[in-house]
């Protein structure tokens, strides 16, 4: 009788043990898929304010100045063009000029 208390005793023990293993497992698998959750999100959020932040206003500036330089270049074509038609019209009339 006494040997089976003791087991009993013994089999009471390690379940205990055994539970409190278990909801420290669960407690720990708990906190580490909170905190992969949050790695995750941050890696997915931090570059998107990154890029609101700081690169959206440097790559609209960009953009503007790249069609500032177009615009510029579209004018010196323009002006060159009418250069070009004012020197035949005075070569035209350069003969006119010389006689």
């Amino acid at each position: 009788m006494e040997m089976d208390e003791q087991k009993l005793e013994e089999l009471y023990r390690l379940a205990k043990d055994n539970n409190r293993m278990l909801h420290a497992m669960r407690r720990n698998a708990f906190w580490g898929g909170v905190i992969k959750f949050i790695l995750y999100a941050a890696l997915i959020i931090v570059p998107l304010w990154l890029y609101a932040t700081y690169l959206a206003p440097m790559v609209n500036q960009m953009l503007e100045t790249v069609n500032q330089i177009q615009g510029t270049g579209a004018s010196a074509q323009a002006q060159l063009g009418n250069f070009q038609d004012m020197l035949k019209r005075f070569q035209e009339n350069l003969p006119s000029l010389q006689q």
